[in-house]
């Protein structure tokens, strides 16, 4: 008797493409903290040279453009999701990568939600809880309907199982 090997694929979909300005956007908003400091050296140094800000300054925003060009493109080709009859099945990252499975059996809450800044983007994120140790499933930068309807299907799913979600 041979054994079948189960090959792992990327789960089927992606996430929507406002995902992107999303993840910049974010971004910008860490960048613009981070750069509060430097302007406040700038302007409390009156007796320094301006050549140590110039150079700070400079290496900031090569920093800064190269995170808010290449990240958002490298999360929005990595992150995936499926929702099977059997599973829930996710890829996310960027420097670090994860997958996850959880079968439909194991569900036990599926929550949709959308914060200030996915509103404006019209994203929505949901979440699948399980009983497992390493937390629920996040699917993040869905397109609002999308996760309307991702939650109605797993609802719906999840109450026809007979698996006994623990």
């Amino acid at each position: 008797m041979t054994a079948e090997v189960v090959r792992l694929r990327p789960p089927m979909h992606r996430v929507s493409p406002r995902a992107l300005w999303y993840w910049a956007a974010r971004a910008a908003v860490l960048w613009i903290v981070l750069i509060v400091p430097q302007a406040i050296w700038w302007f409390a140094d009156s007796d320094g040279g301006r050549l140590p800000h110039v150079l700070v300054a400079a290496a900031w925003l090569v920093l800064a453009a190269a995170h808010l060009v290449a990240m958002p493109q490298w999360r929005y080709r990595v992150h995936r999701w499926e929702a099977t009859p059997t599973a829930v099945y996710t890829q996310t990252g960027w420097l670090s990568q994860e997958r996850r499975i959880a079968p439909i059996s194991r569900v036990q809450t599926v929550d949709s939600e959308r914060g200030p800044i996915e509103q404006l983007f019209k994203l929505a994120n949901v979440t699948v809880t399980t009983a497992s140790a390493a937390g629920p499933i996040k699917i993040e930068g869905l397109a609002a309907a999308d996760a309307d309807r991702l939650v109605a299907d797993l609802t719906s799913r999840v109450g026809q199982s007979t698996g006994d979600a623990t």
